[in-house]
């Protein structure tokens, strides 16, 4: 019994073994920090959608915030778009594009329900989907 314990000693003194665990950690380590920074751009990203026809002022401050910083291309902050998107292996022009157009997408389907011709409000927001609760 008293060798088995010698012999687990002299594997942890293992420059080797030492360096497997210490990748290791490094690793979880690393997990940690993406996770951490993919939370961020999805939150963002949640926010620039779910607020982005908000009337209320905490909605239109949520929307704001979430696109000024999608939008902002000044690395220096290290939590900025550009800074996670990069650590996260994402193209920042491609993401920010992609939301561009789809809050267009989206403005322009809230401008113009009824893109078929004048027909009552309720026949527009049936065909379309819309309901007073998807703004929100």
């Amino acid at each position: 019994m008293a060798q088995s314990y010698t012999n687990t000693a002299l594997l942890m003194d293992d420059n080797t073994d030492f360096g497997v665990v210490q990748n290791l950690t490094k690793k979880v380590f690393r997990d940690g920090e993406e996770a951490l920074l993919l939370a961020m751009l999805e939150m963002a990203t949640e926010d620039f959608q779910k607020y982005v026809l908000a009337q209320d002022p905490l909605g239109k401050a949520l929307f704001q915030e979430a696109e000024e910083w999608i939008l902002n291309s000044d690395s220096r902050w290290f939590f900025s778009f550009e800074n996670i998107c990069r650590h996260l292996e994402f193209s920042p022009s491609y993401i920010r594009r992609g939301l561009m157009r789809w809050k267009e997408a989206k403005l322009s389907a809230h401008a113009n329900p009824c893109p078929d011709g004048p027909k009552p409000p309720e026949a527009c927001e049936s065909a379309h989907g819309l309901k007073d609760d998807d703004q929100r």
